[in-house]
């Protein structure tokens, strides 16, 4: 079973690092928040016929949740309107590299502490090498991209 997550979870990322693309491409278009409008409107309508049959019958328990935990929504529209805005400047692959960069430093800081509820997981060497590295690899990333748009 965990393999299957594991490919489930690199086609995600598959699908993020198209719907960026796209998403940039569009953007360049039609704008940056009507990008980001059109993506979060049609996944609204998707969402409502999966929730309609699959969903567990009260959306309005959702407003039963501790309002520190709708956060989230203010995210996810935070994470797409800057990806849509950076992808057609410093392209795909730099945009993903900052994103992931940014998901180990806040997943450090909150295992660190343990924040909303998960397991303290401490700093060591080896986490902090691993954030290194994914900083070195926007450095050489960023700098081919550079180095590529001044030769052509």
């Amino acid at each position: 079973m965990s393999l299957f997550i594991i490919l489930f979870t690199l086609l995600a990322g598959i699908m993020l690092s198209a719907q960026s693309s796209i998403n940039g491409a569009f953007s360049k278009n039609a704008g940056t928040l009507e990008s980001a409008f059109l993506t979060f409107a049609s996944g609204t309508l998707f969402l409502i016929i999966i929730v309609l049959f699959f969903g567990r019958g009260d959306v309005l328990a959702l407003l039963d949740a501790p309002k520190w935990q709708l956060s989230a929504v203010l995210f996810g529209v935070g994470y797409l309107f800057l990806t849509v805005l950076t992808v057609p400047i410093i392209g795909v692959t730099a945009a993903n590299i900052s994103t992931v960069i940014g998901q180990l430093i806040a997943g450090m800081v909150i295992d660190h502490f343990g924040w909303f509820g998960g397991i303290e997981i401490s700093m060591d060497p080896k986490r902090w090498l691993a954030l290194v590295s994914m900083v070195l690899a926007l450095y050489f990333v960023y700098k081919g991209n550079t180095t590529e748009r001044k030769i052509h």
